[in-house]
């Protein structure tokens, strides 16, 4: 069956990413609440380089410009998921470390055409949902080609506004955030937005790229370093309860929100 996608009305102006402009379980899937179908949303987004940071869970810079949609589609999609990739992302490896069960609820921050979404949905099984959020209207169309071809049923492509994902509250176990965190517009904000449709218990992982030169990933001045996070992590509620030393050239943090005294 394929997923619905999770729309809300309101002019499209389309984006990239899951959010802008910083520098430096259970059952089948289904519909957020309050969400319709078959609408559209705004995007406001300040665009430049891809979803996910270069070219990493969302590739290289959209070629439409600044709100735009990729001027070659296809092309676009085949860099976000060029085999190669996997030599430093270790996507696989990544799935793993995140120890998902049967069930859960994920979602993941900045889809794009579901590079890691489709991957988690296989770990979390039928029994699970994946929300896979973005703000990129043709990104999603993307993704929901790459769903059919898979024949997975239990992926829910989110289409979000740059500030807000447009989650239910406390509906997921949970919330991975990969080479996205640099576009949101007030970092701390996002996080404590993400807080909110954390279930109990449930964790936000963070993995982006390390503050200096690397040879894959965004310009170094839009890089926000793993120090820079952790100090927005706090600020918004978060502590970091691992730190995965597992990617060459991204940091790997998991965190869940800070107990109340």
């Amino acid at each position: 069956m394929r997923p619905p996608s999770v729309i809300l009305t309101l002019p499209v102006i389309a984006a990239c990413g899951c959010a802008s402009g910083r520098g430096a379980g259970g059952g089948p899937a289904s519909t957020p609440p309050g969400a319709e179908q078959t609408q559209h949303a705004r995007h406001g987004d300040a665009g430049g380089e891809a979803a996910h940071g270069g070219p990493a869970h969302g590739g290289p810079a959209h070629e439409g410009g600044r709100h735009g949609n990729p001027g070659d589609l296809a092309a676009y999609v085949a860099r976000m998921t060029d085999p190669e990739r996997a030599q430093w992302q270790k996507p696989d490896e990544v799935i793993s470390a995140l120890a998902l069960e049967p069930g859960q609820v994920v979602c993941d921050i900045g889809a794009g055409p579901g590079y890691f979404a489709l991957r988690a949905a296989g770990a979390v099984g039928t029994a699970g949902t994946v929300y896979a959020v973005d703000v990129e209207p043709e990104i999603l169309a993307a993704l929901r080609a790459r769903i059919a071809e898979s024949g997975l049923g239990n992926v829910v492509p989110v289409l979000a506004l740059p500030g807000d994902p447009l989650l239910p509250a406390a509906s997921c176990d949970l919330i991975l955030v990969v080479d996205t965190y640099h576009h949101f517009p007030d970092g701390p904000a996002y996080l404590r937005r993400l807080i909110r449709s954390l279930k109990p218990g449930g964790r936000l992982v963070n993995i982006d790229f390390h503050g200096w030169e690397t040879p894959v990933g965004p310009p170094v001045d839009r890089r926000i370093s793993e120090e820079a996070f952790r100090r927005d992590a706090d600020a918004a509620g978060l502590e970091v309860i691992a730190a995965l030393d597992l990617l060459p050239y991204q940091y790997f943090l998991v965190t869940r929100p800070r107990p109340t005294p």
